[in-house]
C-alpha cells in the first residue's frame, strides 16, 4: 500500500486565481465549490496514506479522483473575462486537476 507523494494544488493556490477573476455572483458561488473541492483532495490523500486497511486506502483514493475530477469541473465554469493571465492559469490548474484524476486512477488500478 505504499504511494508514491503527489504534487496537489493547494487551495490557496486556487483562491489566489480566484481573486483575480471577474467580479460576478456566480464565480464567487463557483470559487467557493472549488475551494472545498481541490481542499477535500488533499485531505483525502492524507487520509489515503494513513488508511487502516487497503480497502480503506483505494476508496480514499477513489474520493481523491473524483474531487479532482470536481474541481477540474468548477474551473471550467469560471469566467475569466478577457485576461489571458487568468485564462492560462486557469488552463493549467485544469489540466493539472486532470493529470491528478489519471494519476488517482492509475494507483487505483494498481491497488485493486
Amino acid at each position: 500500500m505504499i504511494c508514491k507523494i503527489v504534487r496537489l494544488p493547494l487551495p490557496n493556490e486556487c483562491e489566489r486565481s480566484l481573486s483575480s477573476c471577474r467580479d460576478l455572483r456566480a464565480n464567487e458561488e463557483d470559487g467557493r465549490q472549488l475551494i472545498r473541492s481541490s481542499g477535500s483532495v488533499g485531505a483525502n490523500y492524507i487520509e489515503a496514506n494513513d488508511a487502516l486497511s487497503k480497502k480503506d486506502f483505494v476508496m480514499r483514493i477513489k474520493i481523491c479522483r473524483k474531487e479532482a475530477k470536481e474541481s477540474n469541473y468548477w474551473l471550467r465554469l469560471l469566467d475569466t473575462g478577457d485576461a489571458d493571465k487568468l485564462d492560462n492559469e486557469r488552463n493549467a490548474l485544469i489540466q493539472e486537476s486532470h493529470e491528478l484524476a489519471s494519476i488517482f486512477g492509475a494507483i487505483i488500478t494498481k491497488s485493486e
